[in-house]
């Protein structure tokens, strides 16, 4: 049977076991965008979790929606990534980039030169956002145009290049939790006039057409994508239709080749099991709030080839050293996962001899 300690290949890579990292927003990147100084330590400390997928990082000027997040589009941004890829690597982990274009969920005070957000169309997610003055609505944005459109398929592209200067093993897409990607699956978030809305197909072509430019700029094995179906975070409704929705991305995805799938999944019906049959590739499945014992459940239940785990791995480093020996947690501690730029909370949590 096949458990979570049994090896996997994913993409050009051989993984010794099927738990990975999820990625998760820190906010300690520096103001222009570069990875902070701790962030070498922060990955490389976690470099026995299978695959780590970094937080979210803008591949644009206009990507970028929270405060201190980094980008991998300049050549400073490059350099950053790369003395984390190479501490990573040191340390015998694998990395791939996870490319966040916020859209609509976004603040002016948090962008460079105080950019109005962009999206499919000029509909407000209706949510506030931190900022260096406090909580603030989040504006209108502004809808691209089709050339707009098509030249932030392009942004994508040439971030997953750039992320390959710098050294990653692969990028992943973040198509999900309300993004631009997910803003264009969305109805109520999409209501374009060309050919990347209206129908189901088109809402889906920007997705479709993101994940095909960046494998053909860096090979399918080493391109990926997150989904989250069901999911109405950023003010997201997908519709009624919305499982035939990821049925046909699902399809479409599969006959990429990519190095894998990664949905988000908090539903208990079908829909996960359905994916599961209709992609022949990696899937990745990650479940927030699961418990220590539930772990492996869905590769044991043939539902996943690949498990993510958030904040279990956040708070401990050593996680895998402690599901093999059966050592207790390190407690979680919500209130740093996006506070300040120092190792408290980030690069403190100990390991089981400091423990």
């Amino acid at each position: 049977m096949t458990d979570v300690w049994s090896p996997i290949k994913v993409g050009g890579m051989q993984l010794p076991h099927r738990l990975a990292m999820a990625p998760m927003t820190r906010s300690r990147a520096k103001p222009d965008g570069t990875p902070g100084d701790l962030a070498p330590t922060y990955y490389a400390q976690r470099a026995t979790m299978a695959l780590l997928i970094t937080e979210g990082t803008q591949p644009s000027d206009d990507g970028q929606g929270y405060l201190a997040t980094p980008g991998v589009y300049t050549d400073a941004h490059v350099e950053g990534w790369r003395k984390v890829i190479d501490a990573t690597h040191t340390a015998g982990g694998r990395l791939f980039i996870q490319l966040m274009h916020v859209g609509r969920r976004s603040h002016p005070d948090n962008t460079p030169h105080h950019r109005q957000p962009v999206a499919p169309s000029a509909i407000s997610p209706g949510e506030d956002m931190f900022t260096m003055n406090g909580m603030q609505p989040v504006p209108e944005p502004r809808a691209l145009t089709t050339a707009e459109v098509k030249q932030t398929v392009a942004d994508f592209a040439n971030a997953a290049r750039r992320a390959i200067e710098a050294g990653a093993d692969g990028v992943e897409v973040h198509g999900a939790n309300g993004y631009l990607v997910h803003q264009f699956l969305a109805p109520n978030a999409n209501h374009r006039d060309d050919e990347y809305g209206g129908s189901m197909e088109n809402r889906a072509r920007f997705a479709i057409d993101v994940v095909r430019a960046i494998a053909e700029a860096i090979g399918p094995e080493k391109t990926a994508i997150r989904l989250s179906p069901g999911i109405p975070t950023g003010g997201i409704a997908e519709g009624q239709n919305n499982d035939d929705l990821y049925r046909y991305l699902t399809a479409e995805f599969s006959k990429m080749g990519l190095a894998y799938l990664h949905i988000l999944y908090v539903r208990n019906d079908s829909l996960l099991d359905q994916i599961r049959k209709a992609f022949s590739g990696v899937l990745v499945v990650n479940r927030p709030g699961r418990q220590r014992e539930q772990i492996g459940s869905d590769i044991t239940a043939g539902l996943a080839d690949i498990e993510a785990l958030g904040s279990m791995s956040l708070a401990n480093p050593d996680l895998i050293q402690r599901l093999k020996t059966g050592a207790p947690f390190n407690a979680v501690r919500p209130a740093l996962f996006y506070a300040g730029g120092g190792a408290e909370g980030y690069t403190d949590y100990p390991t089981l001899p400091e423990a």
